[in-house]
């Protein structure tokens, strides 16, 4: 099993910056990608960034090229998530992701577990 953990969300206003992060613990071999997801009212959840563990490459959604970084610390064993320029429409709840990589999905990924989620509100 793996357990997820978010930190660091909050509120704040357009143009400004966040970050947000994910304790990850647990068996490490039931997992290679990891990243974030998010879930707004009214909306599909989205997969936003994913960080592969082959080649340590990452993935992202359209949306939020250019201003987010998903990053990878092994030895603290976390993933965070730095958001800038932060928009109205980025509020939503955040949501940690462990995986497998499905270069066909979101992100591509198949998310197995997930955090509890942490919410992210951007006002105008």
């Amino acid at each position: 099993q793996v357990q997820l953990v978010e930190s660091g969300g909050g509120s704040v206003e357009a143009g400004d910056s966040l970050r947000v992060s994910c304790a990850i613990s647990g068996r490490k071999s039931a997992y290679n990608i990891v990243g974030w997801f998010r879930h707004a009212p009214g909306k599909e959840r989205e997969g936003v960034a994913s960080f592969y563990h082959h080649g340590s490459t990452t993935y992202y959604a359209d949306s939020v090229k250019g201003r987010f970084t998903i990053s990878r610390d092994n030895e603290k064993d976390t993933v965070d998530l730095q958001m800038n320029n932060l928009q109205p429409e980025d509020t939503a709840l955040y949501y940690c992701a462990a995986g497998l990589y499905q270069g066909e999905r979101q992100v591509r990924m198949l998310p197995k577990f997930w955090g509890q989620g942490i919410q992210v509100t951007v006002s105008s």
